[in-house]
């Protein structure tokens, strides 16, 4: 039977009428491997305090932390915050969690986060909103670490942190709302981004009467504040719609029209268009539609109405967005008529959540070419191919001097 070490201080304060209680912890916390370490009443880790949890830590109340609460890498430790009232995160220190569990019915956002807390494996949002806007929180999601479960019940309100160059889904919202944004970043490990997602309007700050020509109307009901803290690359950014808090607007086809990602210049203090490309989302979400672009800048982001750009004159490329690479020598591979001319290129792919799939320059039609198969990272296993469906391209090529960059969708039609 596995043992547990601890060194704290249980103080219990009397008042007539009622009891106080707290745990604190001045010395040396460590909850072994299958070990479970529970609290009832506010815990306290002193700044004399250490919290090494490679075991199951629940905290059914308030958390402190002004020391150093850690983990070992190679366990599996989890911290559940899994009370029955409002639970205050907070403390003078970042809190390092490798797992842990928001599980809290007592009400819609009843987790208060006042302090910053890091995630080194998973987040599992299974009830309550983390309400870290209010209190001036803010989650971090370390290399690697991920999060399951988010929804409408169960989401971060407020600024979630991301490290690493892995596809990550920024799981935010504002209300009762999940509006996650997802991005793929490039080869750069060092990249740090912040997001925080917004249910108001942002014209007081950012007017939406100072727009680019062919902006015809912009999401005044919501929009996403990202920030690149650290690192150079452009990711490629993808943007999900909701009726709970898209204008209807958004989702009515016209021929003349189309949707793109749109983006607060400060440098010209108006709207531009990143452009995107638009994906039906066939889940269980709430969001149904999905828009995709690289961006060329950071700051304030929503969603717009465009014009649809003009064709490209006759006599240049001519890209076929479908491929069935089954084999029969028809549509076998990403056909882009004309490329050879243009050798200085490079095509990238990605999938309709933001994951590059492929990469790859000097594209032609004999040996470097996509036929459904993924050169991306953490994607799919080469041999077994990629699965049907719409994928987002962007191909950028030089021509007389010039840096031209196309996007568009293309669409895998048969399972290989």
């Amino acid at each position: 039977m596995k043992k547990i070490y601890i060194k704290i201080s249980i103080t219990s304060l009397f008042f007539i009428g009622n009891l106080t209680a707290q745990t604190v912890n001045v010395g040396d916390l460590s909850i072994l491997n299958n070990t479970d370490f529970s609290t009832l009443f506010n815990f306290e880790n002193t700044a004399d305090g250490d919290v090494l949890n490679d075991g199951r830590l629940y905290a059914y109340a308030n958390f402190k932390n002004d020391g150093l609460v850690t983990f070992t890498n190679t366990e599996n430790g989890t911290t559940f915050f899994t009370g029955t009232q409002i639970q205050l995160i907070e403390g003078s220190q970042n809190a390092h969690f490798q797992n842990i569990v928001f599980d809290n019915t007592s009400a819609i956002a009843p987790f208060h986060l006042k302090t910053i807390i890091n995630v080194g494996k998973n987040a599992s949002f299974k009830n309550g909103i983390v309400d870290a806007e209010s209190f001036n929180g803010k989650m971090v999601f370390e290399e690697n670490a991920f999060h399951s479960d988010a929804s409408n019940l169960s989401f971060v309100d407020g600024k979630v942190e991301n490290l690493g160059n892995l596809k990550f889904e920024f799981p935010i919202g504002d209300d009762v709302y999940f509006r996650p944004s997802i991005h793929d970043k490039a080869d750069d490990s060092q990249n740090v981004y912040t997001t925080q997602y917004q249910f108001k309007n942002a014209g007081p700050a950012y007017p939406y009467t100072s727009k680019e020509e062919g902006i015809i109307s912009i999401d005044e009901m919501e929009y996403w504040n990202l920030t690149q803290d650290q690192g150079t690359e452009k990711i490629v950014l993808s943007l999900t719609l909701d009726a709970n808090t898209t204008p209807a607007l958004f989702f009515q086809e016209d021929a003349d029209t189309e949707l793109a990602i749109v983006r607060w210049d400060n440098t010209t203090s108006k709207w531009i268009n990143e452009k995107g490309v638009t994906t039906d989302l066939l889940t269980g979400a709430d969001y149904t539609k999905m828009v995709t672009t690289q961006v060329s800048g950071y700051g304030i982001f929503t969603i717009a109405i465009v014009e649809k750009a003009n064709p490209e004159p006759p006599g240049d490329l001519e890209i076929f967005n479908a491929l069935s690479p089954n084999g029969d020598g028809i549509n076998d591979s990403f056909h882009i008529k004309g490329i050879v001319n243009y050798p200085d290129n490079r095509v990238e792919i990605y999938n309709r959540w933001g994951v590059k799939v492929y990469d790859a320059q000097s594209y032609n039609e004999s040996d470097v070419m996509f036929k459904g198969y993924s050169d991306g990272r953490g994607t799919v296993k080469r041999s077994e191919g990629l699965p049907a469906g719409t994928y987002f391209y962007i191909l950028k090529y030089v021509k007389d001097s010039k840096t031209i960059e196309k996007t568009g969708y293309l669409y895998i039609g048969i399972d290989n």
